[in-house]
């Protein structure tokens, strides 16, 4: 009788074994799936945002005032930043300065020793 038990255990194993590779491949279209939904969206949003167009106010004044509205319904007292004191876009901020040369810093280690001691 060991052999019985021998192609049961197999066949068990034969079965177990398809029926995780059947849900790994369910498992992999459902995620393909969600990720092409996810990119079509994605394009939507981009082609109603304009995309590439730029805009001087970071968020429009409609979404401001919306925003405005949720906060006082829901009786938030989070004050509404002004749009000129936001972070500065990339196209705004300063340039940075360039070094000189490497000698404009000095790390000898006589002047680390002596600013730690």
């Amino acid at each position: 009788m060991p052999s019985e038990e021998f192609e049961s255990a197999a066949a068990s194993f034969k079965r177990i074994g398809q029926d995780a590779v059947t849900h790994a491949r369910r498992v992999a279209g459902n995620a393909v799936a969600r990720s092409r939904r996810h990119h079509s969206e994605n394009v939507e949003l981009l082609k109603r945002s304009g995309r590439g167009a730029k805009s001087g106010d970071p968020t429009p004044g409609g979404l401001r005032a919306a925003a405005e509205r949720f906060r006082r319904a829901r009786g938030l007292a989070i004050p509404v930043p002004d749009p000129a004191d936001s972070v500065p876009s990339r196209s705004q901020s300063p340039a940075r300065t360039p070094r000189t040369s490497d000698e404009d810093e000095d790390f000898s280690q006589m002047r680390i020793m002596k600013r730690d001691g």
